[in-house]
């Protein structure tokens, strides 16, 4: 098996957020949690908790992301 780009979810405070998937990502968002679950052994029993790991992982990896907000903080 593939090692998967998120690790463990570390708990954190709840927030409530609103957001509408198409069928498809919801999916498959919930295979990924299944799959993370195997590959860590922690039980995902809701796999909206994915998203904000997933969007921070996205966004530390985008080059082009990093490079604005360097330039924005300069």
């Amino acid at each position: 098996m593939n090692k998967l780009k998120l690790g463990a979810i570390a708990e954190a405070k709840p927030v409530r957020l609103t957001v509408e998937f198409p069928a498809a990502v919801h999916r498959d968002l919930t295979a990924y949690a299944e799959a993370l679950a195997k590959e860590t052994g922690q039980a995902i029993t809701d796999p909206s908790k994915l998203i904000v790991p997933m969007l921070q992982h996205f966004m530390a990896s985008d080059r082009g992301f990093a490079k604005s907000r360097r330039s924005a903080n300069s």
